[in-house]
C-alpha cells in the first residue's frame, strides 16, 4: 500500500517493568485516528513474529509488536518464576500506561492469546477488537505436553542453512507444505546470532521452568476471562492440525460470542503465522468492522 511505502519500517520503543527490566517493543506507524495494534507473541517468540502482519497493515494502522521479558531485545529476568502470566499482564499494563492506549486492538498467538483474553477481562473497554491465534480458553493437553518437551533446551548451530532444516525436521507436520525458503525466514524469527558466530534460540531458556509447574498454562476459569470479548470483534484463527485448540474448542468459542468469526488456516499446525492468504483476509475483515465502529 501506497501509504505505507513513504514511512519508516518501525522504530524500536522500550519500557520499564514493575521490577526493573527493560522491555523492548517495535512500534510500527499507522493512521493516529485507529485504534492501534497491540501484537502479543507466544512462548518462545518475539516481535519479529508480527514483521509480515505490520508491514501489511503499516501505513493504515499503527502495529506494536512486544516481546515479553526474556525474549529478543527485552531483558532476562533474575528471577524465572516471574515469567508467567500474572507477570506478563504486569509489564503490559505497564506498556499501555506508557503509550498513554485508550483503547486498542490485541491480537494475540499462543500465549500472546491468553494474555489477551486477561487483559480483557481486566479493563474490557480498551479492547477494540481481538484476534486470538490458535488458542482459547480450553488448551489440549497433547499441545502442551510437546511444548513442554522442547521449551527450554538450548541448541546451537553454525549456519542460517542448519537451524532451517533442523526446524524442517522437527516441525515438518506443522507447515507440510514449506520450502526451505519458509524454514529460513522462521529460523531468523526464531534464532538469534552470537558474537561468537553461533545461531541460537532468541529467548532465556529459564522461561521453561514455571512453565513446567503445573497450574501455570490457562486455567479452567480462562472462559470467564473469555466472557469479557463477548461484546468485541473477534476473530479465532485455529490450525487445522493444531494441537493446542482443538476443533471443538473453536467452534464452542465462536458459539459463545456473536458475530465471532472462526478461520481454519489448512495444512498448518500450531500456530498460522497470520501471513496466510485465509489469516490476511479474515484480519482485514475484522479491521474494517473496527474502522466502521470508529467512523460512525
Amino acid at each position: 500500500m501506497a501509504t505505507a511505502r513513504n514511512l519508516p519500517r518501525f522504530t524500536d520503543g522500550y519500557w520499564w517493568s514493575g521490577d526493573g527490566l527493560r522491555l523492548h517493543y517495535r512500534d510500527y506507524p499507522g493512521d493516529a485516528a485507529r485504534p492501534p495494534l497491540l501484537c502479543i507473541p507466544g512462548l518462545t517468540r518475539n516481535a519479529r513474529d508480527y514483521e509480515a502482519l505490520a508491514e501489511r497493515l503499516a501505513g493504515d494502522w499503527r502495529v506494536i509488536a512486544v516481546e515479553l521479558r526474556g525474549r529478543g531485545e527485552s531483558a532476562y529476568a533474575k528471577d524465572p518464576m516471574s515469567y508467567v502470566p500474572l507477570t506478563y499482564l504486569q509489564d503490559l499494563e505497564a506498556l499501555v500506561a506508557e503509550l498513554k492506549l485508550t483503547r486498542f486492538v490485541a491480537v494475540g498467538t499462543s500465549l500472546g492469546g491468553i494474555l489477551t483474553m486477561l487483559m480483557a477481562s481486566t479493563h474490557p473497554e480498551r479492547i477494540a477488537g481481538a484476534v486470538l491465534n490458535d488458542v482459547g480458553p480450553e488448551i489440549d493437553a497433547a499441545g502442551l505436553a510437546r511444548i513442554r518437551g522442547y521449551v527450554g533446551k538450548a541448541n546451537w548451530f553454525p549456519t542460517w542453512m542448519h537451524a532451517a532444516r533442523a526446524l524442517a525436521e522437527a516441525n515438518g507436520d506443522v507447515h507440510p507444505t514449506y520450502g526451505i525458503a519458509e524454514w529460513l525466514d522462521m529460523a531468523k524469527r526464531l534464532y538469534r546470532l552470537t558474537s561468537a558466530g553461533r545461531i541460537v534460540l532468541d529467548y532465556d531458556m529459564k522461561i521453561a521452568e514455571p512453565f513446567r509447574v503445573p497450574g501455570n498454562e490457562a486455567g479452567p476459569d480462562m472462559w470467564r476471562a473469555f466472557d469479557a470479548l463477548n461484546d468485541k470483534p473477534l476473530l479465532i484463527v485455529r490450525g487445522a492440525h493444531s494441537d493446542i485448540l482443538s476443533a471443538a474448542t473453536a467452534q464452542a468459542m465462536r458459539a459463545h460470542v456473536p458475530g465471532a468469526d472462526l478461520v481454519t488456516i489448512p495444512d498448518t499446525g500450531h500456530a498460522p503465522t497470520l501471513a496466510e492468504p485465509e489469516a490476511a483476509a479474515a484480519i482485514d475483515r475484522l479491521l474494517a468492522k473496527i474502522a466502521g465502529a470508529v467512523q460512525a
